[in-house]
């Protein structure tokens, strides 16, 4: 029959899925006879078992938690529910994953009016005897009987004023009979019946609660925040009470075998005297630092030293250990893996690769990638007091404080002037691009994670929030509302955009730093990485940014960034309305003078990296006047008589008009626009070869590659190749310049990625634009989804991702892996990567590995994440090979 009771002596230390963390690591303790308390684990797989029966311990169960109590009274030589020599029980919750403070504890358990009295008998002690009882009923009543523990807290202050207490510790005996009384009539009058006092009844309910605290509110909101399975269920480990207050040598405590915060080597924790485990994390007393243990307990601080150098390399790694000391001796009730800031976790990897603990591998896929990209970004002081206003998208992390500003105008003008500003606008739009470099974060009514406004915020390393829903923006008044809170342009907040909180006025911060481990534990990333990492960058800051992070080129240059000031929108305004060719032949001119030096400027920062250059994708619409801005404009000249500029405005106008299109992003862009106006992809090939040529005579060599947006047939790229390429070799041959260039496609579109093989023909490489793919291929706006009902998609179960943060594998990881095998086919040597934000992310990059793609590209902030993400999707994938192979030899 199946087992579903542990002792602590029978698990092990690899059955954490089974027995939960809790309950491994008293296996553990006790394998390494330790002083761990006797106790049993009742599995993960009893849970199942529990919700099955309709939230109830079957009734096969019973007898066997009676047998294997009657082992542990045996270790004890105490009985349960016994009225002169009684055990009492702790039981606790165990998930197989930590989730410190989410799931439920009970402590004191098997004490009633009768017991008490045995307990005060054997340790002469009343007053303890009738506090564990006080601190039983309270716990009980709240976690079992579901009884909101304010009433007993009332009750407990309301008594110590009666009294002329000030603290729990000095009520006396008498007193914490009269608060047993009381908590008693709580229960009565909650309940409408008496405080159970059958100790097994007790255990029974305890246990099915600590069951259902599986999913109580806070656990599952922790697990969809640390994107856990909701599926896997507690242990519940049911061990002998050890006392930490008993008396004043007696204490408990919580304890790390190195720093959490910092990563330093070192003890650090907290202890309490005459107190229980929930005194000190409940914050219900101020606990002692573990450094004075060493001067009230030596042994005890010497036995804890002793212990945690030995559970620390036990465990190799970090620990996080609760202890209990009863008259002097030192019990041990758990350890587990520690909770650490990122930058504690990098340093303890490396440190502890340097004292030969762990190797390499284990300490690249030890650090979480998210957990490099915090250390990046200015972070808001964990000590630093905030009022919280609302909260939206945590869209780019980072924190940024600054005055609102609600114009691209007015962030540009005090930016210039010295002061900080924060972008506040419904959304941004690729015209706004100045006002997001002017600004030090953006706040955003509207879009979601993938939206401009983030995407363009994470590429400069600057904090984002999106999508808050409870801001309401007057512009004409020049101010924002939310939750009856009136704030005026000018006025200061703070935003946190790695949390989405957006924060009244100014918050200190803590400035981002790359630290010597992390810098290690990144080159050590690249020994092992099969997948170069590129950047997404079209300006000099940009690029020198992400080169210091490790970039080994540029994946993605969108040159229509070069053309959103003010100065060159209006040559691309008149090259648009051009009316003769010799008109639009001047204007091409300048502006390939113009591309040339910007391309220059990229180029000089490079040595011998590759550069994607991606030729102009969007519509040319995107570069003109808004259309009712521009109806109102033309009106007003009207009203005022001035004809003539009337007339030269009616004229934009018009072409405006005529340019407008119902589905701008599936209209006349990306290739469409290359071969129906190809003097525009022209230009931007001489101004790129010119450059390359330019730098050239500075000692710089760069690989440049010619990358054609929103390719779908075949026939687009052969047309585009023919003209560009006969336009780069004419210059090249003119220069007497020998350049090994590379032409290739953006595959963007489901289609070309079905018909891959023939586009593979004649591209020499492919660059997946994920972002575009993605909304492609769900038929959605990222804009619009993650505000409109993607959320609910995501809380419902619909989706288990966001497909715009992490490659969806089932449709659009599918199209890449049918793509990359086809154009492969056809072309053995084709060059395949991903482009879009997935590029920095995580999952996307593991699945990146998995299709053998050869780089990623991501945004300059995102180049470090990637280079750690890349090592350990291929050190995973190297397990799994090896793992393949080990099982066919099996078999053979």
């Amino acid at each position: 029959m199946k087992k579903y009771i542990y002792l602590f002596e029978e698990g092990q230390a690899t059955q954490k899925k089974l027995l939960g963390g809790k309950g491994a690591s008293l296996a553990e303790m006790t394998q390494l006879d330790l002083p761990v308390p006797p106790g049993m684990t009742i599995t993960t797989e009893a849970c199942d078992l529990y919700y099955d029966s309709n939230q109830k311990l079957p009734e096969f169960l019973l007898p066997r938690i009676k047998e294997y109590l009657s082992k542990i009274e045996k270790k004890t030589e105490k009985k349960f529910g016994d009225n002169n020599n009684p055990l009492l029980l702790s039981v606790r919750s165990g998930s197989a994953t930590s989730m410190p403070g989410m799931m439920d504890t009970i402590l004191n358990l098997g004490l009633n009016d009768q017991s008490v009295k045995g307990l005060a008998k054997i340790t002469n002690d009343k007053r303890f005897a009738y506090d564990c009882y006080r601190r039983f009923i309270q716990m009980f009543a709240n976690i079992v009987l579901k009884i909101d523990s304010s009433k007993f807290t009332q009750a407990l202050n309301k008594l110590k004023q009666e009294s002329d207490r000030e603290k729990d510790l000095n009520l006396t005996t008498s007193d914490l009979k009269e608060l047993i009384n009381r908590y008693k009539n709580i229960i009565k009058a909650e309940t409408n019946s008496q405080f159970p006092q059958n100790p097994l009844e007790q255990l029974i309910t305890a246990i099915e609660a600590i069951f259902g605290s599986w999913n109580n509110q806070r656990a599952i909101a922790y697990r969809e925040a640390n994107n856990l399975d909701h599926d896997l269920g507690t242990a519940v480990n049911v061990q002998a009470m050890v006392f930490g207050n008993k008396n004043q040598n007696s204490g408990t405590g919580v304890l790390f075998t190195r720093n959490p915060s910092t990563g330093e080597k070192e003890l650090y924790g907290e202890y309490l005297l005459n107190a229980q485990g929930e005194d000190v994390v409940g914050g219900i007393r101020t606990p002692k630092s573990i450094d004075n243990l060493q001067k009230q307990f030596p042994e005890v601080f010497e036995q804890l030293k002793e212990v945690t150098e030995l559970l620390e390399n036990n465990y190799q790694d970090l620990q996080d250990i609760e202890f209990t000391i009863e008259d002097g001796q030192l019990y041990l009730l758990q350890t587990r893996t520690g909770k650490r800031t990122a930058e504690a976790a990098i340093k303890i990897a490396v440190d502890m690769v340097e004292e030969d603990i762990i190797d390499k591998e284990e300490a690249l896929l030890r650090v979480k990638p998210n957990q490099i990209e915090k250390i990046l970004h200015k972070r808001i002081d964990p000590k630093a007091e905030t009022e919280i206003i609302t909260q939206g998208l945590a869209a780019s992390p980072g924190a940024a404080t600054g005055q609102i500003v609600f114009s691209v105008e007015e962030a540009k003008k005090l930016s210039q002037q010295g002061e900080k500003v924060i972008l506040v606008s419904v959304n941004t739009t690729p015209e706004d691009i100045e006002g997001v470099m002017a600004a030090q974060g953006v706040l955003t009514t509207r879009g979601g994670m993938t939206s401009h406004a983030a995407v363009v915020a994470r590429g400069m390393g600057k904090a984002c929030v999106c999508g808050c829903k409870d801001i309401k923006i007057d512009f004409e008044k020049q101010e924002l509302l939310v939750n009856d809170r009136q704030l005026k342009e000018g006025d200061y907040i703070t935003i946190d955009g790695g949390t989405g909180k957006v924060i009244l006025g100014e918050v200190d911060k803590v400035d981002p730093k790359l630290s010597s481990e992390a810098e290690q534990l990144l080159d050590w990333a690249d020994e092992f990485k099969s997948l170069d990492v590129y950047v997404n960058a079209d300006n000099e800051r940009d690029i020198k940014q992400a080169l210091q992070f490790g970039a080994q080129g540029i994946g993605l240059c969108r040159t229509e960034h070069m053309f959103r000031t003010e100065d060159r929108l209006a040559i691309i305004r008149d090259l648009i309305v051009s009316e003769s060719k010799e008109e639009e032949e001047k204007k091409l001119d300048k502006l390939e003078s113009i591309q040339r030096q910007d391309f220059a400027a990229i180029f000089s920062q490079l040595e011998h990296e590759v550069v994607t250059v991606r030729l102009l994708d969007p519509p040319l619409h995107e570069f003109l006047p808004d259309l009712s801005e521009l109806k109102g404009e033309v009106a007003k000249l009207e009203y005022q008589g001035l004809i003539k500029k009337a007339e030269k405005k009616r004229k934009l106008l018009n072409k405006v008009e005529a340019m407008q299109e119902s589905n701008a992003m599936l209209g006349f862009r990306g290739a469409r626009l290359g071969i129906i106006k190809p003097k525009i992809y022209e230009m931007q090939v001489r101004a790129m070869f010119k450059a390359v040529i330019d730098v050239a005579e500075e000692g710089i060599k760069v690989t440049p590659k010619i990358m054609l947006p929103l390719i779908n047939h075949v026939n687009e790229i052969k047309i585009l190749r023919n003209k560009l390429e006969t336009v780069a070799d004419q210059l090249l041959a003119d220069s007497n310049f020998d350049l090994n260039y590379k032409l290739g496609t953006m595959m963007e579109l489901p289609r070309a990625c079905l018909t891959a093989d023939e586009i593979a023909k004649e591209a020499e490489f492919f660059s997946f634009g994920t972002n575009d793919l993605t909304q492609t291929t769900f038929g959605i706006s990222r804009d619009d989804a993650e505000s409109k009902f993607l959320s609910y998609y995501l809380k419902e179960g619909i989706l288990s991702d966001n497909p715009f943060i992490s490659l969806d594998q089932a449709g659009v990881g599918r199209l890449i892996e049918i793509a990359t095998n086809l154009g492969r086919k056809t072309n053995p040597g084709l060059n395949i990567g991903i482009c879009g934000e997935h590029g920095g992310e995580a999952k996307s990059i593991a699945l990146s590995q998995q299709y053998n793609l050869d780089y990623v590209s991501c945004s300059p902030y995102r180049v470090p994440v990637a280079r750690l993400a890349a090592a350990q999707a291929k050190l995973r994938q190297a397990k799994t090979d090896q793992e393949y192979k080990r099982i066919t030899n099996l078999a053979n």
